[in-house]
């Protein structure tokens, strides 16, 4: 009698490892920003994964000294515990031609865990909250002297932003030929109409890195008028369109 009591506490124990290892394959992949800091020649390397209910941007560049690296992005699902993204853009697209991913994943609990060729990262997610903005916002025209010019934001050659729990990133691509025509991100804050950004990567000018960017802005409808100056200086006055 023992001994079946122990075959059956033995079935139990194994039945809710596997109970456990499937919940932890098939978790569902949550909307945050995640973060890994990967160790490389001495250097720490920041490893930035934007994540909503279908769309992936994986960035990375480095804190100390600044310094871009590379960034890519697109519409995601997911089968099998794998990550599959449908690139829209890849910085290292002349170098290596990548336009989709398939990665295999696991959640283990709010961490994010991909396995990719160079090996098993272990993102962690931030913890800043939804703010009003939080969104996929497309460059849709400029308020001019004359009024409003808007563009056709169904084309190709797109500007987007990310705008996603406490994080900003915008990135100018082409949808068709994969050109890549420059990205830049931070933080952000967004509260009583003033829209407050903080560069902490730059692929056009590193020694930008740090500068704090002051926006007004308002909304209508699914419309962000942003009013300001760019990092250069010159004055602005953006329509953002809501990507759906």
């Amino acid at each position: 009698q023992q001994v079946i009591m122990l075959s059956v506490l033995v079935k139990y124990c194994i039945i809710c490892i596997l109970i456990s290892t499937s919940c932890l394959c098939r978790a569902q992949l949550k909307s945050n920003v995640y973060h890994h800091i990967e160790e490389r020649e001495g250097e720490n390397i920041h490893h930035q994964l934007t994540v909503d209910a279908g769309y992936f941007v994986h960035t990375v560049f480095q804190k100390i000294p600044a310094k871009f690296v590379k960034t890519l992005g697109g519409f995601y699902t997911t089968e099998n515990n794998t990550l599959k993204v449908q690139l829209e853009f890849n910085s290292n697209h002349e170098h290596d031609s990548i336009t989709k991913l398939n990665l295999p994943y696991t959640v283990d609990g709010d961490k994010l865990i991909l396995y990719e060729d160079s090996g098993k990262m272990e993102f962690t997610p931030g913890i800043q909250q939804k703010q009003e903005l939080d969104g996929k916002w497309l460059m849709a025209g400029r308020v001019t002297d004359a009024g409003e010019k808007r563009r056709d934001i169904s084309r190709p050659r797109k500007t987007m932003k990310f705008l996603w729990r406490g994080h900003f990133q915008w990135i100018a691509f082409n949808t068709e030929t994969f050109q890549f025509f420059g990205t830049g991100g931070g933080s952000f804050t967004s509260k009583d109409n003033k829209y407050i950004e903080q560069i902490g990567f730059f692929s056009r000018d590193n020694s930008r890195v740090g500068n704090d960017l002051h926006f007004t802005y308002r909304i209508n409808g699914d419309d962000w008028y942003h009013s300001g100056k760019s990092s250069k200086g010159d004055p602005l006055h953006e329509i953002w369109a809501s990507r759906k």
